[in-house]
């Protein structure tokens, strides 16, 4: 039987480690404090300060430029290591006092704007923070036209300033909200400046996927900074702006497109890929047409969200109003209500949304009717789609006849723009039945197709009709045109036979 070895711990042994761990915490963290003290006793303005207890000491204790040993002075000016008040608020030693207004702003440049002094601290600090917010939204005159609207300090705290990287600091990812809300959220100040400007930016946010995981504690979530900027903010209509509608696809795919970044949200990461390529995209990215619909205008800006309301008909029907009514009315309301299918995305697609055209319609193997319904299942519909893709192909076909039949005409010289104008109600009544197939009534779908089949008709029978003078008066053009030959020939003879006639009783 082994025997197992064992240590006893006597008491005293304990008291022993006890005090001994007890002496070597108390001498690092007397090692630390005077490292501290010392590395700042040429400050004597702090010295004076932190001596009478007043706040602004308290706070610039746990500044990030006073454990960079910048003193006082660094900002106010003066002779730090002077320990008479006199001489160290001397102006001719520099002492500006509290600065005001730009000033303030001016002073931080002194040293963030100077490339030596960053790379002295902290390299990778941007060194243009004051002229990109002097050319910022923030960078207007504040209402009294002696200031800009924000300075260094609107954000980042005046004595108790700390890394942007650090929870407590108020531009920390988890603080800005309420940091940017200070003005933001307050109906009289924002008046000031923008009346228009809704000032419940965070209870919407609160409500959106990103508010929610925010005020949870996620910092990897998109909050103000993450998509209007931070010193270079500028307003929705600028196209520098990061939220300016072409740039928002960019904006929201820095985050949605990284693979590596989403991992933990378990969501796709291809939506950017998939709205540069759709009929959207192509829209606002290629035409620059700014009425073309970006992320926010489905999801949301400030409460952004995966559209969650009862029917996502009620997102897209914000702009294609006609179509959702329609839709709303149809047979295939219920039967995707039943199905729990997301209605206008079952057949359009939702970031990838294609160009419509008259391919979708019908039970062809490329038609998205041929998803639900065949001969053998869902008959109604099956024979309901053949129906309507039947008639477009018809009234399409006979658009094509007429457009080169008035063409022709028009190249034979006769005048058809009458006809050539009545084509457009064609095109029109096609664009219509394209809206109409959203009721999948085909009575209501007859209706607009017999209006392009009443003008095809029409422009038909007219251009027909041209065509037929075009050609009556070329054949009567040449029958006068042989009539008036035969004629002048004839006449031609009879003379030269009268002239031989004269030369022959001469001759007698």
């Amino acid at each position: 039987m082994t025997k197992h070895n064992t240590i006893v711990i006597t008491s005293e042994a304990q008291q022993s480690f006890s005090s001994s761990s007890l002496f070597i915490l108390l001498t690092i963290f007397f090692a630390i404090s005077f490292q501290v003290i010392f590395a700042n006793t040429k400050d004597q303005c702090y010295v004076c300060h932190s001596t009478i207890g007043d706040k602004q000491s308290e706070h610039f204790a746990n500044d990030v430029h006073f454990k960079k040993g910048i003193s006082c002075a660094g900002c106010h000016g003066g002779d730090a290591t002077a320990d008479d008040m006199e001489k160290a608020m001397n102006k001719s030693k520099g002492y500006i006092g509290v600065p005001k207004g730009d000033d303030i702003s001016e002073t931080c440049a002194k040293c963030h704007s100077n490339v030596d002094m960053i790379k002295q601290y902290n390299s990778s600090v941007a060194r243009n923070q004051l002229e990109s917010l002097n050319e910022s939204v923030h960078g207007k005159l504040a209402t009294n036209g002696k200031e800009h609207i924000a300075q260094c300090i609107t954000c980042h705290g005046v004595h108790g300033i700390v890394k942007v990287s650090d929870p407590k600091s108020p531009v920390y990812p988890s603080n800005i909200v309420a940091t940017c809300t200070k003005c933001h959220n307050d109906a009289a100040y924002m008046r000031s400046y923008n009346p228009s400007l809704s000032v419940d930016q965070l209870e919407k946010y609160r409500t959106s996927v990103h508010g929610m995981k925010n005020a949870k504690g996620d910092v990897k979530v998109a909050e103000c900074a993450s998509c209007h900027g931070s010193h270079d903010i500028q307003s929705s209509i600028d196209i520098r702006s990061k939220v300016y509608a072409a740039n928002i696809p960019s904006t929201c795919g820095k985050c949605h497109s990284n693979a590596e970044y989403m991992k933990e949200y378990n969501i796709p990461t291809d939506q950017q890929e998939k709205f540069t390529r759709s009929v959207h995209g192509f829209a606002l990215l290629q035409k620059k047409d700014l009425s073309a619909p970006a992320c926010n205008d489905c999801h949301g800006n400030h409460g952004a969200t995966p559209p969650g309301i009862s029917s996502i008909s009620k997102v897209c029907g914000t702009c294609h109003a006609l179509n959702a009514d329609l839709f709303s009315q149809s047979p295939h309301k219920k039967a995707y209500d039943e199905k729990n299918l997301p209605e206008c995305e079952t057949c359009h697609s939702n970031h990838e949304i294609v160009h419509a055209t008259d391919k979708l319609l019908g039970v062809s193997s490329e038609a998205v009717c041929s998803k639900c319904h065949s001969e053998t299942q869902n008959q109604k519909g099956y024979a309901v789609a053949k129906t309507m893709r039947a008639l477009i192909d018809s009234l399409v076909k006979e658009s094509k006849t007429d457009s080169q039949l008035v063409e022709d005409a028009e190249q034979k010289g006769m005048e058809i723009s009458e006809s050539k104008f009545k084509l457009r109600d064609a095109h029109q009544a096609r664009l219509e039945t394209r809206t109409m197939v959203h009721s999948f009534n085909e009575e209501k779908f007859r209706e607009v197709v017999n209006k392009g089949f009443s003008v095809t008709a029409f422009v038909k029978a007219e251009a027909s009709a041209i065509l037929e003078e075009y050609y009556f008066r070329r054949w009567g053009l040449g029958v006068s045109t042989l009539i008036i030959t035969i004629v002048a020939v004839s006449l031609y003879l009879f003379i030269r036979r009268i002239e031989r006639k004269q030369l022959e009783e001469k001759k007698a």
